[in-house]
């Protein structure tokens, strides 16, 4: 099994996050992106309010937007350079990936405290076109959580993010991996994804 949340500032009912829960808790891996560091929004009383730190339990990201890790981003209009991290090159993730790439994703920031300790980071992110002063920061990791559960972790995912062939490579392995799975060494070419991107007139 492997658990895909693509989530951002839910209210879920009691017994949906205790599916969620019992499979944490199960060790089975969990695959994370974008906006899933910020996956929900109880507002503060709430019995369910722990749930706002998802992304840090499940995924080594930080715990909601803001907050005491100044979670944020550098902009709607800036897009993402992309860059294999040296260290991490040979990582069974990365296999065939291109060491560099573009993506529309404007870089959100997960530094200084996040991944959280013991996370393998994968990708660096340098913004481009940012509406403020900007650092490079992780967009991509591995974690193994509390439970013992593989976790993979990008920043990045918006819509047009998914058409590059080197995010659809980096997805592909990592459920390989996750699952694991040998990942493919040979990759039969870039995915034809042509979803319109747009908010409803």
């Amino acid at each position: 099994d492997l658990a895909v949340f693509y989530l951002r500032w839910r209210q879920l009912p009691q017994e949906q996050l205790d599916h969620i829960d019992a499979y944490l808790k199960s060790g089975k891996p969990v695959m994370g992106f974008r906006t899933t560091t910020h996956a929900f929004n109880f507002p503060a009383g709430d019995p369910r309010v722990r749930w706002n730190a998802f992304g840090e339990f499940a995924f080594g990201a930080p715990p909601g937007w803001g907050g005491a890790a100044k979670h944020t981003h550098y902009g709607h209009k800036s897009t993402t350079d992309v860059t294999i991290i040296p260290e991490a090159a040979k990582h069974p993730v990365l296999t065939g990936v291109a060491p560099a790439f573009h993506q529309s994703s404007w870089l959100y920031r997960v530094l200084p405290d996040y991944p959280a300790k013991g996370a393998t980071p994968l990708l660096m992110g340098k913004s481009v076109n940012p509406d403020k002063e900007a650092i490079d920061n992780p967009v991509a990791w591995t974690w193994t959580n509390q439970w013992g559960g593989k976790a993979f972790m990008t920043t990045l995912g918006h819509p047009e993010d998914f058409q590059a062939e080197a995010f659809q490579r980096l997805i592909i392995n990592a459920i390989h991996w996750e699952l694991g799975k040998p990942v493919p060494k040979k990759w039969k070419g870039k995915m034809a994804i042509n979803v319109p991107y747009g908010h409803p007139k």
